[in-house]
């Protein structure tokens, strides 16, 4: 299969991986789960760890063609909207993004926000094919962990966003607001459908006990034959009770409240109000 050339950038505050991915032919690349950093205590962004991935954009002189969302992000807020200012491309996401919009914005009341997908560029159905330069590329809707889950194949490489993590870890959590254990099992068994030698980018790693590196490439006969939580064999019953059982015992991100409202928006925060000063709004005993 075709071979991209994949650069990992880890953001260690949210423990997610961002990526640059390119066609070595034609140099266009694509760049998947871009982070924002930002700090709750005091509002203040910083466009730092995105700078990183212009450096290595500038240095191989690529071309960015996409900046590819794999879901609503729950844990940091997108950069995608810094990137496209700065490298252009398109910024795409599942097309039942607009589940997640509507969703949320009932949660925080966002009488502005609009529920049609329109604030990305591109919205993919699944199983849609595209391409990156001479790379072929597809989507895989892999629903559980959000409704509008996405995983991206590229090449011989998928981008599984939070369905997966590491073997060793296991899987994404389902208990946030429309998300759903036995439909997460589901999309796994999608994901196992591809070749066992395709190689998997996961969006996190937190370092399974016992484990002294950060690691974010596996591969899909890995993950049927390792995965603590879901390897072959595991029946939806058994995982659906494991999952629920553990999300009662996780805490909620730090950055949710605040990323949540930015990435439903594409990455755009809300427009200034008449001071000039742009707020995000913080929901009291609610969650």
């Amino acid at each position: 299969m075709q071979q991209p050339v994949v650069h990992a950038f880890f953001e260690p505050q949210s423990f997610t991986y961002s990526y640059l991915v390119w066609d070595p032919l034609s140099k266009e690349a694509a760049v998947i789960d871009p982070v924002l950093e930002f700090d709750a205590a005091s509002g203040s962004t910083s466009t730092s760890f995105a700078q990183r991935i212009i450096t290595k954009v500038k240095a191989h002189n690529l071309t960015v063609q996409w900046l590819l969302e794999t879901h609503v992000h729950a844990d940091h807020l997108s950069a995608a909207p810094f990137l496209k200012q700065q490298l252009g491309g398109r910024i795409a996401i599942g097309s039942r993004i607009t589940e997640v919009q509507q969703l949320f914005g009932q949660v925080f009341n966002l009488n502005d926000l609009k529920t049609d997908g329109s604030a990305f560029d591109k919205l993919f159905a699944d199983g849609e094919d595209f391409m990156l330069g001479t790379l072929n590329c597809s989507v895989i809707h892999t629903p559980g962990h959000t409704p509008a889950c996405v995983s991206y194949c590229i090449g011989d490489t998928v981008f599984v966003g939070d369905t997966l993590f590491m073997p060793d870890y296991g899987s994404a959590r389902c208990d946030f607001p429309g998300g759903d254990a036995a439909t997460l099992y589901h999309s796994v068994q999608k994901l196992y459908q591809l070749p066992d030698q395709t190689r998997m980018f996961l969006c996190h790693d937190y370092k399974a006990p016992g484990r002294e590196e950060f690691v974010c490439e596996t591969t899909v006969a890995a993950q049927k034959q390792k995965n603590i939580h879901l390897k072959q064999g595991v029946s939806v019953q058994s995982f659906v009770s494991m999952r629920t059982s553990r999300d009662k015992t996780l805490g909620m991100p730090k950055l949710i409240l605040p990323s949540v409202q930015v990435n439903v928006r594409a990455g755009q925060f809300p427009a200034a109000e008449d001071n000039g000063t742009v707020y995000l709004k913080l929901p009291v005993n609610l969650f």
